[in-house]
């Protein structure tokens, strides 16, 4: 989450007069790269405002509108979106798509021991196995196949990143010849960050961000969260913690097992899955407006990342 689009007291006047909803207060929220957000209060409620900005296609919202109000149906806890007085999700702000969605109670964690990581895992394959039902689909506009034009994209015009264009085209090209044609899917969450998962009195809570969420291979989400959740910090760099690893696949596998294909293809997409991050931050790192109020994220963690996962080439070198 992060504010881009800034709003006034006319603005909220305006959204007030689209939902039977009254808020009283709006507070813009730093956390988070991607769209603009902001707390919004009501006399007795919480509510989180989203802008929608660059990443996300208008077209494409409605999915992540029903999506959420058929995991609340699922009573998968995550956030559900508020309907304005039209009985409709979204609204014009600022000409730009918007939308208000429930508080989910609880708050991120610093950091995960063990039993987080298991307990996240078991709520994924919950997740996966609920959605099974639901019946929409939308293609991962940031899966591996589709980050070519987002390489082109960017400036390497920065000293920090000197000759990272010529690694990042040789590794683009070897994981997409690598990546896998067939395995198990279904929707997946797509960015399951540590700041996207809420805890209360350090019990899992529920998920929030489904904004892209997508049809993907149920072990992408894994790879996504090995990269997210399961390296520690240390003071040079990044350290893979395979007892996290771990922990996050038992959980999984208490509900849902993963196949032996699957297991084989995790190194490839933890590659792919760090290439994306890699690129969405050298994007942003180098085209956010020095305006907007967000905490820009570094990203050299993801090259540090991708050189580990490219020293790893089994299964087993991710959890013994």
């Amino acid at each position: 989450m992060a504010v881009y689009t800034k709003i006034n007291k006319k603005d909220l006047s305006f959204i007030n007069q689209k939902f039977n909803e009254k808020f009283i207060s709006f507070k813009g929220i730093k956390k988070g790269i991607e769209n603009t957000n902001y707390l919004l209060k009501s006399k007795n409620k919480k509510y989180i405002l989203t802008i929608f900005e660059k990443r996300v296609s208008e077209k494409e919202i409605p999915f992540f509108m029903k999506l959420m109000e058929e995991m609340n149906n699922l009573k998968i806890n995550c956030p559900k979106p508020l309907k304005n007085n039209k009985g409709k999700y979204l609204i014009n702000l600022k000409n730009k798509t918007a939308c208000v969605v429930s508080f989910l109670k609880g708050k991120d964690k610093k950091k995960l021991n063990l039993k987080n990581c298991y307990d996240i895992g078991k709520m994924i394959a919950q997740m996966h196995l609920s959605t099974k039902k639901v019946k929409l689909y939308r293609k991962n506009s940031m899966g591996v196949k589709n980050l070519h034009p987002l390489l082109k994209s960017i400036k390497f015009k920065s000293k920090k990143f000197t000759n990272i264009e010529k690694f990042l085209k040789i590794n683009f090209k070897d994981i997409k010849k690598k990546w896998p044609k067939k395995l198990p899917s279904g929707i997946i969450h797509g960015d399951l960050f540590i700041d996207n998962i809420f805890f209360n009195n350090n019990k899992l809570s529920g998920i929030i961000d489904f904004y892209f969420a997508a049809n993907d291979y149920y072990m992408y989400e894994i790879a996504i969260c090995v990269n997210a959740l399961c390296f520690d910090k240390l003071k040079n760099g990044f350290i893979l913690n395979k007892k996290k690893v771990k922990n996050l696949i038992k959980g999984y596998e208490s509900i849902k097992n993963f196949s032996n294909k699957e297991k084989k293809s995790l190194n490839i997409l933890c590659r792919g899955a760090a290439m994306r991050y890699f690129l969405t931050r050298l994007y942003d790192y180098t085209n956010t407006p020095k305006t907007a109020l967000i905490k820009i994220k570094d990203p050299r963690e993801y090259y540090q990342k991708l050189l580990i996962h490219n020293n790893l080439s089994n299964y087993k070198a991710y959890i013994n």
